[in-house]
């Protein structure tokens, strides 16, 4: 009796977590793609994966046959636009399910939490929950700004290759929203190498007066996000960072729980 298709091809085996063999190579394709800058080439693919060049050229094709990848014509392969709607409704999933964190950072803290992640060379805020002060900040979910001049954008770019971060310095021009911004790229390298050694970054009214953030990465998220409190100079202090960076710590560990849990409703 003949076998079925997937059984002869492969193409479809049972991973040892009960997954699709072929679902699995895929996805991890895409990811190596990403993290090429979203262009590569089929050697590239077969240097670094390790799977035989027909499979990977299988896999691409039915790839671009589902938009999610694009062949260009110099035979190369990008992301294709596809991937587009699923990373914003990711994205605003990403905004949900961390909204719980940040509220119990509100409560703990009494400030405004975010949360935002690094696209292209801009900061995006994708959660927010606000302090229950009269005086409190407001930081619009969506709302886009530059890396230099933010707690969490300082945090994204902590662990980032020192040539990748001068890149994206020079791509944006480092403009000063106020006269506290950092607009060097030596002085927010040395920023970042405080973060690095403090285990936390800073806004210190260098993105709005009298404003100050601190803000830390999520350990393990899948795509790079950070976590910030932010609030009024004068409350939050020095003597407030020590009681609020802490808190800020034990949210971005629980809320990498939250992000990493495949089965969370399990």
């Amino acid at each position: 009796m003949p076998t079925s298709s997937a059984s002869t091809t492969g193409s479809a085996k049972s991973t040892a977590n009960g997954g699709v063999q072929s679902l699995e190579r895929a996805f991890d394709l895409l990811e190596r793609m990403a993290d090429a800058g979203g262009e590569v080439g089929l050697s590239e693919l077969s240097a670094t994966g390790g799977l035989p060049l027909p499979t990977i050229h299988r896999l691409m094709r039915t790839l671009v046959a589902c938009g999610y990848v694009r062949q260009q014509p110099n035979r190369r392969y990008v992301l294709g636009p596809r991937l587009i709607r699923l990373g914003e409704s990711a994205s605003r999933l990403l905004g949900t399910w961390a909204r719980p964190c940040l509220a119990r950072l509100v409560e703990e803290t009494g400030e405004t939490a975010n949360m935002a992640l690094l696209d292209g060379d801009e900061v995006v805020y994708v959660a927010q929950v606000p302090s229950k002060h009269s005086m409190r900040m407001f930081t619009e979910v969506g709302r886009r700004v530059l890396p230099h001049s933010t707690a969490v954008g300082k945090a994204l770019l902590a662990h980032s290759p020192e040539d990748e971060v001068r890149a994206l310095l020079a791509r944006t021009g480092m403009p000063a929203a106020t006269e506290r911004t950092i607009t060097t790229a030596e002085g927010f390298l040395a920023a970042l190498e405080d973060v690095r050694r403090l285990g936390y970054a800073m806004d210190d009214n260098e993105q709005e007066p009298g404003v100050r953030c601190l803000a830390v990465t999520v350990p393990g998220s899948p795509t790079a996000a950070a976590i910030s409190v932010s609030g009024p100079a004068c409350r939050v202090t020095e003597a407030a960072a020590e009681r609020i960076v802490p808190a800020l710590q034990h949210a971005a560990k629980e809320l990498s729980q939250t992000l990493t849990d495949p089965s969370p409703a399990a």
